[in-house]
């Protein structure tokens, strides 16, 4: 099995020129070594459970069984024999045997090292080409895109990070990151996490991802550094037992894991998150245990908690210039748009036919945002026509995208009006929003699979590029503005093309083995939308 469940870009010049190696020095090493033996703990403390409800009836069947094993021996020599071992008094000397309890990274202390090969006298072959040569294969250009993806395979959870050439034609996995469950979400900062917030400068940027997965805990890690072992924070309980920037020690014994809702951190798997890009310290998140938590990452601690809705919320999404203002979808049927100054306070609710999928902001038109939903249906609202009850909910339009659930959504962040949606059905669409209502500009199988994610990228000089993946566990970009329907539809919102592309391109990893399956064909483009009864309500014939 291989799949990816979620994906972003990171904007160009926002990955350093040449990533950082993953360093263990003193200070990291006490780190990891304690987080390590908390979750070792934990696996303990949970085996522990499963085994003493159920072992009693056999551990009492097996001491019988061996009891009546010896008395087959003599018990005069056994007494001699283990008699010079003093085993009775075995755990009251203690003296010479204290100190730190065997680990994962227990010896590490006691290995000899070299800060460099030059000075280490065994080696006699140095590897400065070598260094060298790895060196610029790490590295980033300005020109140049990270992807994040979040895949499984083989049921190993990682994040897959890609660099992309546009000028190149070329998509390449840069590095990886090893991750503890099946990845769900993923969510570019800007913020350096898990710092000293005394030694960091209040302007300073990073190149960070926020990774939602089925447990309940958040974790932060650095995408300039390569090879790394544990995520630079956690949010959540996970996080609470591990040593702070403020000194606090690490707790010798881990509380249990709350299975109960409640205001300081999650307890089912996170769905969704969303960083304010103007409060750049504060992060919301969403979760499968009906709560939206927002997360002061100075600190990594949840600021507030809120509980708008009645099942699980799958989709948040901040204002693009009411900075306090959060809209979250759920399971529940409904959107709401809540101020997060004011958790008490009755917010706006938006009722819709199925579950939410998506609840987006419309960038370009700041009182508009989408919703997608399980049925196949986009629906556009007015944040300023608030229904009495949310099933007296009205749209401004509403479209029948596709046949099966809007899996991804995408709304252009350069272009005005440019659409991308993606389905279980295999299909990825794309859409031209007028002030007449929406209408289709090209359908498109790019053999991915069922899809799961559909990503424009954010900056200007590459603002068609559309990336997009699934669960055949493949990424691809989509250079949209290869196709003539889509420069037909958009020239007037872009600046011209240099010359006339001939060809449709899409970038993707090369693989070793060209044995992968076609799945479906090209479809033509233009297919053909109709209004039905003069409404904007909209079907593909």
């Amino acid at each position: 099995m291989s799949m990816i469940t979620a994906s972003l870009w990171v904007p160009r010049g926002a990955a350093a020129f040449f990533p950082t190696k993953y360093d263990i020095d003193e200070d990291e090493l006490a780190r990891i070594s304690k987080l390590a033996k908390i979750q070792l703990e934990d696996a303990k403390e949970e085996l522990d459970d499963a085994k003493n409800g159920r072992q009693e009836d056999t551990e009492r069947e097996d001491s019988e069984a061996e009891e009546g094993v010896r008395l087959h021996q003599s018990q005069a020599d056994v007494d001699d024999d283990l008699k010079a071992y003093d085993l009775e008094h075995y755990d009251d000397n203690t003296n010479g045997r204290e100190g730190e309890t065997m680990a994962m990274f227990g010896n590490v202390r006691s290995l000899a090292y070299h800060d460099s090969n030059a000075d280490d006298p065994y080696i006699t072959m140095q590897d400065n080409d070598d260094e060298n040569e790895e060196r610029e294969e790490l590295q980033v250009l300005a020109t140049d895109n990270m992807i994040v993806a979040a895949k499984v395979e083989d049921e190993v959870a990682h994040l897959e990070i890609y660099v992309y050439e546009d000028e190149a034609d070329n998509l390449y996995v840069h590095h990886d990151v090893m991750l503890p469950a099946i990845p769900l979400c993923v969510e570019w900062l800007d913020l350096p996490v898990g710092k000293d917030i005394n030694a960091v400068d209040a302007d300073s940027r990073g190149n960070y991802v926020a990774v939602g997965t089925f447990e309940p805990d958040i974790e932060i890690w650095d995408l300039d550094t390569i090879d790394s072992m544990y995520p630079n924070a956690i949010l959540g309980q996970g996080g609470d037992d591990q040593k702070s920037g403020g000194g606090q020690e690490v707790k010798k014994k881990k509380r249990k894991r709350s299975k109960k809702a409640n205001d300081d951190y999650h307890v089912d798997a996170i769905l969704s998150l969303a960083a304010n890009r103007q409060h750049r310290n504060l992060l919301a998140s969403s979760s499968a245990d009906k709560t939206v938590k927002l997360w002061d990452l100075n600190t990594t601690k949840c600021a507030k908690s809120y509980t708008h809705h009645t099942d699980k919320v799958c989709s948040i999404a901040w204002h693009p210039r009411e900075t306090t203002m959060l809209l979250s979808g759920s399971y529940d049927r409904t959107v709401v748009a809540a101020d997060m100054r004011a958790p008490d306070a009755k917010a706006p609710r938006w009722g819709v036919e199925s579950d939410v999928e998506t609840a987006m902001w419309d960038p370009h038109h700041s009182n508009y945002f989408y919703i997608t939903t399980e049925n196949g249906i986009i629906h556009n609202h007015d944040v300023r026509n608030v229904p009495v009850t949310p099933e007296a909910s009205k749209a401004v339009w509403t479209l029948q995208a596709h046949d099966e659930s809007v899996s991804s959504f995408d709304v252009n962040p350069v272009i005005p009006g440019f659409l991308a949606t993606g389905s279980t059905d295999k299909e990825v669409k794309l859409w031209n929003v007028q002030p007449t209502g929406p209408s289709m500009v090209i359908s498109r199988n790019v053999d991915v699979g069922k899809v799961f994610s559909t990503k424009f990228a954010p900056d200007p000089e590459v603002a068609f590029r559309l990336a997009v993946a699934g669960s055949k566990g493949a990424m691809q970009v989509w250079d949209t503005s290869t196709n003539a329907a889509v420069r037909r539809a958009f020239a007037s919102r872009v600046a011209p093309t240099n010359g006339d592309m001939k060809e449709e391109r899409i970038v993707g990893v090369e693989e070793d083995s060209s044995d992968s399956e076609e799945e479906g064909g090209v479809e033509p483009g233009g297919a053909d939308v109709t209004v039905e009864n003069g409404m904007d309500s909209m079907d593909e014939d």
